[in-house]
């Protein structure tokens, strides 16, 4: 009798405490496809003929101390959801080394990415200036070859991949900055957004039948509040910048994108039940410092840390990392450090921001660990 009482003790103890901490730990894996706002060194490790400079000083110098291939001075969202969850950096896709544990996740974004496949932009004479052809299909179809090292039944698939976030974005915003870059008015930027939104629909919907159960699938940046569009795309009209100095129709060009995607992704919800489907607002959570740099430490959050000079630091003859350019003395008190890509201090609030809320609908699960 008192061996049967000790067998019951024990198996709901140990059933508590095995539920208490997968409340605590509810993520063994992290899965990341994506551009540059997430590359944590695919892109230089597929040889970054174009743009080696991010595989150098300054990049990498406020954390890692080096440069890593991530396109900031340091970590980026990526990071610190998986510091949050109490899980390592994500290894890269095409660094990766035989025998390698893998079991923690794999990022395969790749700087320059883009939702579409590059035939659509070489069809549209705009190839020459694309950072790469690794597009958001590609990832996924490394994803799929990687998949049998990972988990071999389907019953042992379902099981680790009910364990681990994907995040399937930030991806789309290359597709309108290719476009943008070569001359392209916002009404063809318009155009192409259907196109985007069922470009990341198809690849959240294929990860889904692949197994993945809890996605994040993050919105664009407020691109009107970039150097590089700023820069662009300045004028003496002082009627085309709202209070902050930032861009209007190209923040309500990002808008117009995220309620689309928000749109489809609702739709998924109801074609896919069982999954959990997170919009990441991250058009909200930087909006916040781009209104009110200095509530969130920043002297100025329109300025480039790191550049070449012009009203805004982003000078494309002398890019960050290049010739005649240079780096701020405290990247921490700016928020946009290239012209184009964000700090880790400005990554560092909108991780906050989606994970601790109330930038994510639904809620992202609670984490072992508080960003500071």
């Amino acid at each position: 009798m008192k061996i049967h009482i000790l067998l019951i003790v024990i198996f709901f103890t140990f059933g508590f405490l095995d539920k208490v901490v997968s409340n605590l730990h509810p993520f063994e894996a992290i899965f990341n496809f994506g551009d540059s706002l997430s590359d944590t060194g695919n892109f230089l490790a597929s040889g970054a003929i174009l743009f080696p400079f991010i595989g150098k000083l300054p990049y990498g110098e406020t954390f890692f101390r080096h440069a890593t291939g991530r396109c900031s001075d340091g970590r980026l969202v990526i990071d610190f959801i998986a510091e949050a969850y109490g899980l390592p950096y994500l290894p890269p896709y095409l660094k990766l080394t035989k025998g390698q544990n893998i079991h923690h996740g794999v990022n395969f974004a790749v700087a320059g990415a883009t939702a579409l496949d590059s035939e659509f932009f070489i069809k549209k004479g705009i190839g020459k200036i694309m950072w790469t052809n690794d597009s958001l299909n590609i990832q996924l179809e490394w994803f799929k070859k990687l998949k049998p090292s990972l988990c071999t039944t389907k019953q042992d698939c379902d099981s680790y991949f009910k364990r681990a976030l994907f995040l399937v974005g930030e991806i789309g915003g290359n597709d309108y900055n290719y476009a943008a870059f070569v001359g392209g008015n916002i009404t063809q930027l318009f155009a192409n957004v259907p196109l985007v939104v069922e470009g990341i629909i198809k690849a959240t919907s294929a990860l889904i039948d692949e197994g993945a159960v809890e996605l994040v699938v993050p919105g664009n940046l407020p691109i009107g509040c970039s150097a590089v569009y700023l820069t662009i795309y300045r004028s003496q009209n002082k009627e085309i910048y709202d209070n902050y100095g930032c861009l209007k129709a190209f923040n309500a060009f990002s808008q117009y994108h995220n309620k689309q995607l928000n749109l489809a992704l609702e739709t998924l919800r109801h074609t896919y039940p069982h999954a959990r489907i997170i919009y990441a607002d991250y058009y909200g959570a930087a909006l916040r410092f781009f209104h009110e740099p200095g509530h969130f430490g920043f002297i100025g959050s329109l300025r480039a840390c790191c550049g070449g000079g012009g009203p805004f630091n982003f000078n494309n003859s002398a890019r960050c990392g290049h010739i005649g350019s240079k780096a701020c003395a405290n990247p921490s008190t700016h928020a946009n450090w290239d012209g184009i890509h964000l700090t880790e201090a400005a990554y560092r609030h909108i991780a906050k921001g989606v994970i601790d809320g109330p930038f994510s609908n639904p809620p992202f699960k609670s984490s072992p660990f508080k960003i500071a």
